[in-house]
């Protein structure tokens, strides 16, 4: 059987990636000083320019139930069944979209990442390894669906600038985040949602450090098979403190990419994070 795994574009592999493990991407769109694009056709940066320059976040767009339907059909053409891994539940109705599409059509099978940008990353990846070992559309469905409370996806942010346009944050957390240089941990709750559970204060780059160390001894049976390092953008010092961390806690393989234009719209720049499997105690 000719599986297809699919993602949208929160998923932040990077097209090297997606080319490599065959994963297929339907795009979100980013509307942008009244111009609507497809993300990953304007630069990160280009986005972050456009919001210095006018105080406004460019808005991201839910996909809807029939865009769903048409490009699950166009894969059909192709393949013989789709195993489909959404942007959580909990962050966008687009899932939910999804999941009408899906239940409409024979052999589509979509699964709620709870997760965001390489949490829904691992998960593709991990999907696309059972297929090639021979899995149907339906064991794979089940298998992924079933790790998706495994994942640490969560993220340190330099600013609240982003969360504060975006609402999901207020004046005085944004006044006091500012003058006091703190850096919140966010995180990805079991139930697919943002939460700030803790907060940093410091230079980026030591926070980070501190960040990783403190993420990789609470959440402390990682899969050592694989971890991101994930940012929207960063300096040397602040990818080399995050690959550090990881490198020393034993991981395998350590891929960095960079947040697509969907993420990064909600977190704004030197945003980094450490995204792994929390379930090497059952591997």
């Amino acid at each position: 059987m000719k599986i297809a795994i699919s993602v949208e574009s929160t998923n932040d592999l990077g097209n090297k990636l997606l080319r490599e493990y065959d994963i297929k991407v339907i795009p979100y769109k980013i509307v942008l000083g009244g111009e609507i694009y497809q993300d990953g056709d304007l630069t990160v940066q280009e986005m972050f320019d456009y919001v210095d320059k006018n105080n406004t976040l460019p808005k991201t767009t839910a996909l809807n139930e029939f865009e769903y339907t048409e490009y699950f059909e166009e894969l059909k053409k192709d393949y013989d069944a789709v195993v489909h891994i959404c942007l959580s539940s909990g962050l966008t109705s687009s899932c939910g979209n999804a999941m009408r599409a899906g239940k409409n059509l024979e052999n589509v099978y979509v699964i709620d990442s709870k997760s965001l940008s390489t949490g829904i990353g691992h998960l593709a990846l991990y999907a696309r390894e059972l297929a090639n070992e021979g899995l149907s559309a339906e064991e794979i469905y089940e298998k992924v669906n079933a790790r998706t409370d495994k994942l640490v996806t969560s993220f340190v942010v330099e600013r609240l600038d982003y969360l504060y346009k975006g609402g999901r944050c207020n004046s005085l957390q944004l006044l006091g985040a500012n003058i006091f240089k703190i850096r919140p941990r966010i995180i990805v709750t079991k139930e697919g949602k943002m939460v700030s559970d803790k907060k940093f204060r410091g230079p980026m780059a030591s926070v980070v450090a501190k960040y990783c160390q403190e993420t990789l001894e609470e959440f402390n049976t990682p899969d050592l098979k694989r971890v991101f390092i994930t940012y929207t953008t960063a300096t040397p010092e602040m990818v080399e403190a995050a690959r550090t961390a990881v490198k020393a806690a034993g991981f395998k393989e350590i891929l960095e990419t960079h947040a697509g234009g969907t993420i990064a719209s909600h977190c704004g720049a030197h945003t980094i994070g450490i995204l792994y499997f929390n379930d090497g105690n059952e591997q």
